[in-house]
């Protein structure tokens, strides 16, 4: 599923437009974004919550050259399922 089909499925479930349900996935989106980039945690009980986490600079190799290369340190988003979504995926 894409970003038109999720909308397109919004749209149809609440009985909305879908210009409305752009607007309300958009604001999620942004709203999770923010909390994110403050170090914030997001968490919707029963579907998951998403997370900020430090990765230290490392080296790694060059799959092509074989060569040693410095890999830089980075934030990454980690997002844990909750105990809902993973037994209905189950």
């Amino acid at each position: 599923m894409n970003k038109t089909e999720l909308i397109d499925a919004m749209a149809a479930d609440a009985g909305i437009t879908k210009a409305a349900a752009k607007k309300s996935l958009e604001s999620f989106l942004g709203n999770v974004e923010k909390s994110l980039k403050k170090g914030n945690r997001v968490s919707l009980v029963g579907f998951g919550s998403w997370s900020v986490s430090r990765r230290n600079a490392r080296e790694g190799r060059n799959p092509s050259t074989g060569k040693t290369i410095q890999i830089a340190a980075k934030n990454v988003v980690k997002f844990k399922a909750g105990a809902d979504l993973s037994s209905a995926v189950n």
